[in-house]
């Protein structure tokens, strides 16, 4: 056999991986690598206390995310031999361009590529030339045009209503449902005046549907497409998908009303066309294309586009995953997806799944999503991770004596698997309901008003809970 050298592991995967970020999804990603053979190090940039603590592990807090310049030397310095690029913040910035002119694996998107996430009206541009089906609406330039149309959807026979979206990084949280004119009005007037002067489009209006949403997220080297099981998001901040819209409250995989054939064929109509289309552009997509879908009664329909896993979806996601996830990470940036595949017996679009179901309750901080509050003393970690659940940190940092405290607005993402969403749900509850910390904000109904009879789902099969009503 041959010998691994510095960049590559026993199993013919990175030995040293350096994740970006520093929230729930890249302690997801780093927990995820570190247990995997061939996997020696696992570098977090700048990383956090929780991920730190990580077995294998070591964070370089100094480096900011979004520094293209340092994240690059450290790549160099360190061996790395794949970088994983968390947020979107750092794709938009350029970090995945410049490290592959410096000749390092990258797991992410060009800042060209990314805009299927950063410009929501480059997404429908795309949608549209690859043949994808999006809710009805356009991008406007002005505020005019924009209420023009906005007013059109809301006065159409049964309308539930419209959908205003700003055009450009949101954190999550630039969507906005709105339920009549009014609201509509409010949401562009908001739009409008925090964009600044800025050319180009800067919102997008659509009508809104009304169906069950779905994540369905897809590992792509610029042509194939190898997808996650499928996930549900809970963006609303409240039970019964009240209040604002959040980077997200929650998540669960399997979905039982997603299965794996129509999965499988969303790859073929949705990923895969979309992939060809940024190729035809000069901008082939390597990284996590991940598809926001919602499952109306006339089929399903693309409600946006991201350009890395989503959060908490990830925290969901990669536990169920029944490979090792590093190696495909290098193939797909390498642009050799379809040998690992190959290699691996792979038929047909889908990564095989474990039999666990998992569900995720993220606790927020006070105040979130419009003004988090630092500094509250988290209680109860320990407790929550004995009642066998994954506690992923999101927005925490530790105090020289070894005390939590939220540092974000999401604070901790809560993980219980089980045989089925029931008992997955049951574990996250448990462990959850343990960890508190002053102004806790989080939701009692993820998964909860699942049918017995759907509990239960196969592998890659997928929840059924009410959608937001886009």
């Amino acid at each position: 056999m041959k010998a691994a050298n510095a960049t590559t592991g026993s199993t013919g995967g990175p030995a040293r991986i350096l994740v970006v970020g520093s929230g729930g999804r890249e302690h997801a990603l780093a927990w995820r690598l570190a247990r995997e053979a061939g996997v020696e190090r696992v570098l977090a940039a700048p990383g956090s206390d929780a991920i730190g603590a990580e077995p294998r592990v070591t964070c370089f807090p100094a480096v900011a995310a979004t520094d293209v310049a340092a994240l690059t030397g450290l790549a160099r310095r360190e061996g790395v031999g794949l970088v994983v690029i968390g947020p979107e913040g750092p794709l938009a910035a350029g970090l995945a361009d410049a490290l592959v002119v410096a000749g390092i694996p990258t797991f992410g998107p060009s800042a060209a590529a990314a805009r299927i996430e950063t410009s929501k009206a480059f997404c429908r541009e795309v949608a549209a030339e690859a043949g994808v089906r999006t809710a009805r609406g356009r991008a406007f330039e002005a505020p005019g045009p924009a209420l023009a149309l906005a007013r059109e959807l809301v006065a159409a026979p049964r309308s539930p209503g419209v959908v205003i979206k700003a055009d450009g990084l949101a954190g999550g949280k630039g969507v906005t449902v709105c339920d009549d004119l009014p609201a509509a009005e409010r949401a562009l007037a908001a739009v409008f005046a925090a964009g600044g002067e800025r050319p180009g489009p800067r919102v997008v209006v659509e009508e809104r549907l009304v169906g069950r949403e779905a994540s369905l997220i897809a590992l792509a080297d610029g042509q194939t497409a190898l997808a996650l099981p499928a996930a549900r998001d809970h963006k609303r901040l409240l039970d019964a998908d009240r209040g604002p819209n959040t980077g997200g409250m929650g998540a669960y995989s399997p979905l039982p009303d997603l299965p794996e054939s129509l999965a499988a064929a969303l790859v073929e109509t949705v990923h895969r066309p979309i992939l060809a289309a940024l190729a035809r552009r000069g901008s082939p997509f390597r990284g996590a294309l991940y598809a926001g879908l919602i499952l109306t009664d006339r089929g399903p329909v693309l409600l946006e586009c991201n350009a890395r896993f989503g959060d908490p979806e990830a925290q969901v996601l990669l536990p169920r995953l029944a490979l090792p996830l590093a190696p495909l990470l290098l193939a797909a940036a390498r642009g050799g997806l379809a040998g690992a595949a190959a290699g691996l017996g792979l038929h047909g679009p889908l990564l095989p799944t474990t039999d666990d179901a998992a569900v995720a309750v993220v606790l927020a901080a006070a105040g979130y999503p419009e003004a988090p509050r630092p500094g509250d003393r988290i209680d109860g970690l320990g407790a929550g991770a004995a009642r066998r659940a994954l506690v992923f940190h999101a927005g925490t940092g530790r105090d020289p004596d070894g005390t939590y405290r939220t540092r974000g607005g999401r604070v901790l993402a809560v993980v219980g698997l089980g045989h089925d969403l029931a008992a997955a749900r049951r574990r996250a509850e448990r462990a959850a309901g343990a960890i508190t910390f002053a102004g806790l904000q989080r939701r009692h109904d993820i998964a909860a008003d699942l049918p017995p009879e759907v509990t239960r789902a196969p592998a890659g099969a997928g929840g059924l809970a009410a959608g937001s009503g886009r």
